[in-house]
């Protein structure tokens, strides 16, 4: 529980400046949060911090925005915290598959303290609500599991953590029906799938399996969709017609969404429109090393969309280094987002929606009430903490500082 505190010489921005009818800059001015119960109780400007008497922290003008959010992660099978190892190059998602069945048992006994080095690295960088990827398969059950609620539970306090029970080897394909019942029953919180084309080769199935578990255990769904072009644009109508008859709306999330970088801007509008009128989400890695899916389009057409890093330093990508707020700086510059307003409205896709800044430049964030999650950086704008990753100095959760120091 945060005790009552201050936070001095905070630098909030203002507004946008303009400059004959074109955005030039952010303004900024130095204010000071009052930090209550885990809300920001005040926000008050001039002498008003000092006379109170409560303790102190002077931010001295260090940037204040919305904590970061990473919506994509495998925290549970990561050579991150172990010894170095790279990809070994396969030809398929399947013999990867194969690769993970030897794999998993061999890194199980150092499971919870991988994932715990993975958290504290998230963290590190800004990211204070983590969904998480774990592994449900036949090699090794729930362990995985386990040892992933073990690790968050170590974290308890200082960041949120949901976890999707995910069946890697395929739901139907390895038979883990049961164990993913198990899993959320055990803490879970999201029931997952990955391509029920090419690895479960059943769509109807495969998806109408996942409805069934969601709906039984009044869970929300995350599935991972790879198949590209027309194949995987069929698995996503498939899925948008279930979750309508599920009555399953604002609760499913694909990850991934491949088939919409091989197909028309016209049919991804489509899509994106389809996929907006029933709520669902996608995450993205914003991946460089194959098509990158529209994510201005969606976000347009108002498609939520949020971004992870999915794998850091694992069998499936050597690359990957948790922060969030790069993976905002690779999407500004993937998608030419260089102008003021385009780069501080990027930070949206890491803040589950927050900007500091609306749009039209007026502040939406912070305000009287809100939780005190936050991350104080570097950084004389949004826009330059985009572009340029700016260093973190500290961040806050639920009112307290949970990494660096102020």
């Amino acid at each position: 529980m945060s005790t009552a505190y201050w936070i001095t010489n905070v630098r909030l921005e203002r507004g946008y400046r303009t400059e004959n009818g074109k955005i030039v800059a952010t303004d900024t001015e130095l204010a000071h949060l009052l930090i209550e119960d885990g809300r920001i109780a005040q926000i008050a400007y001039g002498d008003e911090a000092g006379a109170s008497g409560l303790p102190v922290k002077d931010a001295n003008g260090l940037l204040a925005v919305p904590s970061f959010q990473d919506m994509h992660i495998h925290i549970d099978k990561t050579y991150y915290g172990g010894p170095w190892k790279a990809v070994t190059p396969v030809k398929s998602i399947l013999e990867r598959l194969e690769e993970e069945s030897r794999l998993m048992p061999k890194l199980l006994p150092t499971a919870q303290e991988r994932a715990e080095k993975m958290l504290e690295l998230l963290l590190s960088a800004g990211s204070t609500k983590i969904r998480s990827h774990c592994n449900i398969d036949p090699y090794i059950g729930l362990k995985n599991l386990e040892a992933t609620l073990a690790a968050m539970e170590t974290f308890s306090g200082k960041l949120e953590c949901e976890v999707v029970a995910f069946p890697q080897q395929g739901l139907l394909r390895s038979n883990q029906v049961e164990n993913i019942r198990q899993a959320l029953k055990m803490g879970a919180t999201y029931v997952g799938g990955v391509d029920p084309a090419t690895v479960d080769q059943n769509i109807e199935k495969s998806l109408a399996t996942i409805f069934e578990l969601a709906v039984e255990a009044d869970a929300p769904i995350d599935v991972h969709l790879h198949d590209p072009d027309h194949l995987g644009i069929f698995t996503f109508k498939r899925l948008a017609k279930m979750t309508e008859e599920a009555g399953w709306q604002g609760r499913v999330t694909i990850s991934h969404a491949i088939a919409l970088a091989d197909v028309s801007l016209e049919e991804a509008g489509d899509v994106a429109e389809m996929l907006a009128a029933l709520g669902i989400s996608i995450t993205s890695t914003v991946p460089v090393n194959k098509a990158t899916i529209p994510i201005p389009l969606l976000r347009d057409k108002g498609v939520k969309v949020m971004l992870g890093d999915d794998s850091i330093t694992d069998h499936w990508s050597p690359f990957g280094q948790g922060d969030s707020l790069e993976k905002a700086g690779r999407l500004a510059e993937r998608f030419r987002m260089q102008d003021e307003r385009s780069l501080s409205q990027a930070l949206g896709f890491i803040t589950g929606g927050k900007t500091p800044l609306d749009k039209e430049g007026n502040r939406q964030w912070p305000n009287v009430g809100d939780e005190a999650d936050m991350v104080l950086l570097h950084a004389s704008s949004v826009a330059e903490a985009v572009a340029r990753r700016s260093k973190r100095q500290a961040v806050v959760f639920r009112g307290n500082v949970v990494s660096g120091a102020l």
